[in-house]
């Protein structure tokens, strides 16, 4: 750790994320570099997929591609800067980079936060008001939920990113993260952070727990709409438009909740990097393959595309 004066403008920081573990970076890195490739080419796979197939170009597959798209650039503001660190004997961080990187990681995770809401309100519309679907989802509508995702998102992500660079850091510049994010900085502050606080958790309700409020009820209403349905045939064929969404939702919401709901103490290092790595890097790179596994219209898309008529059955 290196001291600075009251006021001063850290050059840089040290992230403390797997540093536990000196003798395995070069294993960490060849991990790492794989879930990012992984993770490119699945979502870039599924947004190739939808733009080649005129049967998907609908506004569950619209918006599934612009969450695919959130996901690469969510991806893109971590890993990147953690790979160069496994290279490095000190795990620094500049400021500058430091405040990219927070900028573009709130906003990609409100982003998606807003999106996951809007994808629930589209199988909303479609299970319980099948009749008006194609008049309630046209295509400015779907616009205007992309659109209103990204600005929630970059709105929320620009008030807190601000309201860090204004903090002054006057003591030990260890993060204790492999990334750089608003509440370790906000321990490491040593000016007043209420005000940051407060934004963070207003911010937490109106991006976060409301959007997963309306998902649940969403999905209240859905399920009672699927029970009503006579036919086996019909409520199978119903649930499987929503298992793809559901099971991306529990994941994305779950690791959340946990990984910013845990106490501040108690937990060493290497769980509090376990759980961030869940949080931030590994459901990203689960959604591809959820949306591949679990949704037939991707997976017969994906088998057309490579040259193959059959498609294999969910396991």
């Amino acid at each position: 750790a290196r001291p600075f004066e009251k006021g001063h403008r850290m050059a840089e920081f040290i992230l403390l994320g797997f540093s536990n573990h000196p003798e395995l970076q070069t294993l960490f890195f060849l991990v790492f570099s794989t879930i990012y490739m992984v993770t490119f080419m699945g979502n870039i796979m599924i947004i190739m997929v939808i733009r080649a197939n005129s049967r998907l170009h609908t506004p569950m597959f619209f918006l599934l591609s612009n969450l695919s798209f959130i996901d690469l650039c969510y991806m893109s503001a971590t890993i990147p800067q953690l790979l160069v660190n496994f290279l490095r004997k000190t795990k620094t961080i500049s400021y500058v980079v430091c405040m990219a990187q927070i900028f573009f990681l709130i906003t990609c995770v409100g982003s998606e936060c807003i999106l996951l809401a809007a994808m629930a309100y589209d199988r909303y519309i479609a299970i319980c008001h099948p009749l008006l679907y194609t008049v309630t989802m046209n295509r400015k509508v779907c616009l205007r939920m992309a659109a209103g995702s990204w600005t929630g998102g970059i709105l929320n992500s620009l008030i807190n990113t601000l309201l860090t660079s204004a903090l002054s850091f006057c003591g030990a510049n260890e993060i204790r993260h492999f990334m750089c994010d608003v509440p370790p900085l906000l321990e490491l502050s040593c000016t007043d952070t209420a005000l940051n606080k407060t934004v963070l958790h207003t911010a937490s309700i109106f991006i976060g727990i409301s959007p997963c409020l309306f998902i649940v009820v969403s999905y209240i209403y859905i399920v009672t709409a699927i029970l009503r349905i006579r036919s086996a045939e019909g409520r199978h064929k119903a649930f499987s438009t929503c298992t793809s969404h559901l099971t991306v939702v529990i994941t994305f919401f779950g690791t959340a909740l946990f990984n910013y709901n845990r106490p501040n103490s108690g937990y060493s290092l290497d769980i509090d990097t376990l759980v961030s790595t869940l949080y931030c890097i590994v459901t990203p790179m689960l959604n591809p393959i959820i949306y591949c596994l679990r949704n037939q219209e991707v997976k017969g898309a994906l088998w057309k595309m490579v040259g193959r008529k059959q498609v294999p059955p969910v396991v």
